[in-house]
């Protein structure tokens, strides 16, 4: 038996349980006050409050000196629960862009009998803050709230700053306060860039520091609709155009499908960096695929994970299903809905033709739902905006890269994007190997890490800030 592994590991817990039980600064534990009551501020689409949420965030930058013609809260008469925030602090220079900080309030249900504990009140336990929205994306709002809190004590910077709290980005199809922005009140929001959640970085398993990520595109998210229809019958005497059958068989063919490689700046840059922090031989083919994308060993490696094959290519997957009227009777219509995200640079239409080409059947038709945004546009790889980001962590983060990354997801940047403004996910916050619960069962992240990113993002914001 070895000893001295036994030994760093009793001395790494004990150095671990000192640092957990070390008094809170006074300005974090302020911060703690203020994200304990955005985090307890139910924010759900079923019984929840943006506005109140939005409301009380306005009120903390009210206590910190700002004036009501420095805050904005908005809502339309539909959704009246779905409002938001918007905060202004005026710079030195009134030629410079604005910086604007843009984070979400709403976050997904949570069922009280599914979760171990209440999800809708902060418990701290064992290092961790466990909550629904402890992570996403209440910890990035908290901190920049608390960031503008902080700068309006300090001197002006020279670039104005600001904040924009909004709702519907966990609900599809929602009034999205982001979108409603962008269209509406551009003015509030304009700004040369802005900072958002998609960042972050990454914890092993054990919960060491793995990479620092700077998010810089996004895909589309679109649904389709696969249907089906014929007149039916009695189900004692089958015909061979069933349309369940039908779209069953359309299915298949859509679940064997794979949409070719198509890589842009963002995805090449994430792979070629991405290679040196991985095993040999999956680094191997991050860096063959980056260097031709042609490369089918390498694309056949990198598409067994679920994460890197959607980085690679457009991805097209069944999510429901009905068919049918009648236990005893023929379906007389069979529908589908296929959810898509779409590569930058692709068009919803093309991918809907793709998918007609896919299942190559007149009987079934392939129609694009309502479209739910915009098509995203990568942000530019950005010097100004990557070095500050980089020499900040090199100083609290050392050993670190920041890894430019797209999103397989999707977040507000989107309508950001749409509407000119480039947005970048910002690192900072590190966040669990598993995800930490995110939209799922007992929501958690390290009170260190909440702690450091916000460290770090403060920062930053200061540095763009000030930046000429």
């Amino acid at each position: 038996m070895r000893v001295l592994p036994a030994i760093t590991c009793v001395l790494a817990w004990a150095l671990s349980q000192t640092a957990l039980a070390q008094p809170a600064r006074p300005d974090q534990a302020a911060f703690r006050a203020l994200y304990k009551e955005l985090v307890e501020t139910n924010t759900t689409l079923s019984v929840g409050s943006c506005t109140l949420a939005a409301q009380r965030m306005a009120d903390h930058l009210k206590a910190a000196g700002y004036t009501d013609q420095d805050i904005t809260l908005f809502s339309v008469p539909e959704h009246p629960k779905d409002g938001g925030v918007v905060a202004v602090l005026k710079g030195t220079d009134p030629k410079a862009k604005p910086l604007l900080l843009l984070a979400h309030l709403d976050v997904v249900e949570a069922k009280r009998e599914d979760w171990t504990r209440d999800p809708f009140t902060l418990i701290e336990e064992n290092g961790f803050y466990y909550a629904r929205g402890a992570s996403d994306d209440k910890a990035m709002a908290a901190i920049f709230t608390d960031s503008m809190v902080r700068l309006h004590a300090e001197p002006r910077a020279r670039r104005t700053i600001k904040l924009a709290l909004t709702c519907g980005e966990e609900t599809t199809g929602a009034f999205n306060g982001a979108e409603w922005l962008s269209k509406n009140r551009r003015e509030l929001i304009d700004a040369g860039f802005a900072l958002n959640e998609g960042g972050g970085g990454r914890l092993d398993a054990e919960g060491k520091p793995l990479a620092l990520a700077m998010q810089v595109s996004e895909k589309t998210y679109q649904d389709y609709i696969l249907e089906t229809r014929n007149p039916g019958g009695h189900s004692s005497m089958p015909r061979p155009d069933n349309a369940i059958y039908e779209l069953a068989t359309a299915l298949g063919k859509v679940q064997a499908f794979r949409f070719p490689v198509h890589l842009n700046p963002v995805t090449k840059a994430f792979f070629e960096k991405q290679a040196a922090l991985v095993p040999p031989s999956l680094g191997q083919a991050m860096t063959a695929i980056a260097a031709n994308p042609n490369d089918k060993l390498a694309e056949t490696v990198l598409s067994r994970d679920p994460m890197l094959n959607s980085t690679l290519r457009t991805t097209c997957v069944a999510t429901q299903i009905e068919g049918g009227h009648a236990q005893n009777a023929l379906p007389q219509r069979a529908t589908a809905n296929v959810n898509c995200r779409i590569a930058p640079g692709e068009s919803t239409e093309d991918v809907r033709k793709v998918l007609a080409g896919v299942v190559d059947d007149p009987a079934v038709t392939v129609t694009l739902k309502v479209a739910h945004g915009p098509v995203g546009q990568p942000a530019p790889l950005d010097p100004s905006v990557f070095r500050p980001a980089e020499t900040l962590a090199a100083e609290m983060f050392p050993g670190l890269q920041i890894i430019p990354v797209m999103s397989t997801g999707a977040s507000d940047s989107i309508f950001l994007s749409a509407a000119g403004i480039p947005s970048y996910g910002v690192p900072g916050i590190l966040y669990e190997a598993d995800g930490g619960g995110i939209h799922g069962l007992n929501e958690h992240i390290r009170v260190s890490s909440l702690m450091k990113g916000r460290d770090y993002l403060y920062r930053l914001v200061k540095i763009y800030a000030a930046a000429p």
